[in-house]
């Protein structure tokens, strides 16, 4: 059974159309990461799925039941926003314990389910603490922990990580991927951030102006794209586009290569001027530009290359990707 069926759902404000006809189905026990571009519909998808915002046509199932005029409170989810929204005045165990409460759990019950999120989130010697005495990142493991302890049909996060440094970005992206393999439970993540996206997904949904571009694996999204919107949105750094003239090549009007696809070659195809060199100790990462297009070589190891060198860049021909003039992937 699909732990979520959206079909043709169609969100407007107004005369503003935010979603369009969007068909997205997620299994149980699956991790779903809705990515894209600020503004491109994917916290405005969330909310339509937690009930937040009505849909203005189309279905929303949880399970088997739709749920289109259900309240929030009824629909069986729990939801991690950005911001922890976590009450000051109660403790840690106060504020995980406290929609229970008003559902009219049982002390015994209560006291249960919160000893194991606390265990699950590593969150025993703050219990008694409040949200003032917690940093960044216990604050966000604690809301995570308020949603675990209702035992939820589905999780919905909204963008969590987004106010974490980048350390603690990577600690908390960890520990919610072990979250999802204990916990084996449907989950529905936004983000803007592409490396979220490909470390945290089963399924990826790309979003692009309210419509879905592409869904798939991780690996299957980076490998096949099937068009250059996806091909430049996924991947650290981004995909290179230019002119097929540039190779003098005749099928397709936009070649893409990956950085990490280009190597140094005195034979290399590419001719390029470096403008910035980026030393990274394991990687090095060449911007130069080709005939007025800037293009990025990632390249393994250290290399002595220099602001202002000229130096020729080669590629496998099976790693080149063709698009049409409008960005319809060709091969």
């Amino acid at each position: 059974m699909s732990a979520l069926t959206l079909k043709k759902v169609n969100k407007s404000f107004g005369n503003v159309h935010v979603l369009k006809d969007v068909d997205i189905e997620v299994q149980n026990g699956e991790f779903v990461v809705f990515v894209g571009p600020s503004g491109c519909g994917k916290s405005t998808l969330l909310r339509v799925i937690a009930g937040l915002e009505d849909a203005t046509s189309g279905e929303v199932r949880i399970g088997d039941e739709l749920v289109n005029n259900t309240p929030p409170s009824k629909r069986g989810i729990a939801m991690v926003f950005q911001s922890y929204a976590l009450y000051p005045h109660l403790n840690v165990r106060k504020n995980m314990s406290l929609a229970l409460k008003q559902a009219g759990q049982s002390k015994a019950v209560i006291d249960a389910r919160v000893a194991e999120a606390s265990r699950m989130l590593n969150l025993d010697p703050y219990l008694d603490r409040f949200p003032s005495e917690l940093s960044g990142g216990q604050r966000q493991r604690v809301a995570i922990g308020r949603a675990i302890v209702r035992e939820p049909k589905l999780f919905l996060f909204d963008e969590p990580l987004s106010n974490l440094d980048a350390a603690l970005r990577m600690n908390t992206r960890i520990e919610i991927a072990n979250l999802h393999r204990q916990l084996g439970a449907s989950m529905i993540y936004v983000t803007h951030d592409q490396t979220e996206a490909m470390t945290l997904a089963d399924k990826i949904v790309v979003l692009r102006d309210g419509r879905v571009e592409q869904v798939g694996s991780p690996m299957e999204l980076y490998n096949n794209p099937a068009n250059q919107f996806v091909a430049g949105f996924l991947g650290s750094p981004a995909m290179n586009f230019f002119p097929a003239a540039i190779l003098d090549e005749s099928d397709g009007d936009i070649m893409g290569v990956r950085p990490e696809d280009l190597y140094l070659s005195d034979k290399g195809k590419l001719g390029a001027n470096v403008e910035h060199v980026e030393h990274l100790g394991g990687d090095t990462n060449v911007i130069a530009q080709v005939n007025g297009h800037q293009i990025t070589a990632r390249l393994f190891g250290q290399h002595d290359i220099d602001a202002g060198q000229n130096v020729r860049l080669g590629f496998k021909p099976e790693r080149i990707f063709r698009f049409d003039a409008a960005g319809a992937r060709l091969s």
